[in-house]
């Protein structure tokens, strides 16, 4: 897990995002780009994002998404695809996440939570997959499996059951 070792937030590619209640900001790191890192501490566990999706049917998403760099920032949803609006789209990629995410189907939301505790000027990450369309950084040395299942911390919510995780 990268960590960020500035620790100035004055630099002119920050954003305090002061509309959370949570410390965190957007950084530009050198190699993933754009990112969020928290200010402060979270303890594992903690609800960091709630991000409405929009969503794309599989025709739309076929015919003009993925010809977009909209195909960089989508997750696979029920019938199509969607955009996670918010910081939903603003995680970087890492094969050992800090964050995972819920899809939560019916309500057209992405829960995100940290799933360990996270330093102070660290970035937030989830995983992207198996499939990635870059060289991963964070896992060189490990063989990408061909299975089409995502492991934890990939979650559906599609029922109403499920509904009360978070």
């Amino acid at each position: 897990m990268s960590s960020n070792t500035n620790n100035s937030s004055n630099d002119d590619d920050t954003i305090p995002l002061t509309q959370y209640s949570l410390a965190l900001e957007l950084k530009s790191h050198p190699v993933r780009g754009r990112g969020v890192f928290a200010r402060e501490p979270l303890d594992r566990n903690v609800l960091v994002e709630i991000s409405p999706i929009l969503f794309f049917n599989a025709e739309e998403y076929t015919n003009y998404g993925k010809y977009t760099v909209l195909d960089q920032y989508t997750y696979c949803w029920q019938g199509g695809f969607a955009l996670a609006l918010g910081l939903g789209s603003m995680f970087n990629h890492n094969s050992s996440p800090n964050v995972g995410f819920i899809r939560d189907i019916p309500n057209k939301l992405i829960r995100y939570v940290t799933l360990r505790r996270i330093e102070k000027y660290e970035e937030l990450c989830i995983s992207y997959g198996n499939h990635l369309w870059f060289e991963d950084e964070s896992n060189v040395n490990t063989a990408l499996s061909d299975s089409d299942d995502e492991p934890f911390p990939f979650q559906d919510s599609s029922s109403e059951e499920d509904q009360g995780y978070l």
